[in-house]
């Protein structure tokens, strides 16, 4: 039989492993490797393929935070800014406002979509309400919407930002939170140029 302080200890380790899991999904240097199963470490970097190298978007589509239904097929033609969100995690506040900001400044030709992850529909609405976001996001409890960039520029970190270019291609990938600089200079490198452009 195993002594109580031993199983007490264990169980404590336990937890902390628990904990540590849990708080890499918030990390912005996580990313899933999808080959092992496993977590590698990420830098925040941004991936832009050439042209000639980007690969299709997915095809996202579900229930928004109020209950309709979007699509990103809904937005063909335009410049598709596509963010994975929890209402839970640091970063994504920190980048909340670049991105409000950004999108009230946007014209026609550029759509933001959230993907909220692993939250509650409320707490999702309230986080939408406190920094001003008025686009639209899918409501993903279990993440599965983020597996579909498994083909083209792959991510399990929150927040990710994909850039996705008129023609359809993911034109671009940011792992982290990511700066108003940032996000208007990949959404005009995107907005400037399909496949067919090279």
């Amino acid at each position: 039989m195993i002594p109580r302080a031993s199983r007490r200890l264990g169980v404590r380790l336990l937890a902390s492993a628990a904990a540590v899991v849990l708080l890499a999904g918030c990390s912005s240097s996580t990313q899933a490797d999808e080959t092992t199963g496993g977590y590698v470490a990420g830098d925040g970097s941004i991936t832009v393929p050439e042209v000639s190298e980007r690969e299709p978007a997915p095809e996202l589509s579900g229930e928004t935070l109020d209950g309709d239904q979007v699509a990103l097929s809904d937005f063909a033609g335009k410049t598709v800014v596509v963010n994975v969100w929890g209402s839970w995690c640091a970063d994504c506040r920190v980048e909340a406002p670049a991105f409000a900001a950004v999108d009230a400044e946007s014209g026609d030709d550029v759509q933001f979509l959230g993907i909220n992850i692993r939250d509650s529909r409320a707490a999702a609405l309230a986080y939408d309400e406190n920094f001003g976001i008025t686009y639209p996001s899918i409501y993903d409890r279990t993440g599965q919407a983020v597996l579909g960039f498994r083909d083209s520029l792959p991510s399990m970190a929150v927040p990710t930002t994909w850039v996705i270019a008129p023609d359809g291609t993911v034109a671009a990938r940011m792992l982290g939170s990511i700066s108003e600089p940032t996000l208007r200079g990949l959404i005009e490198d995107a907005s400037g140029g399909g496949a067919g452009d090279e």
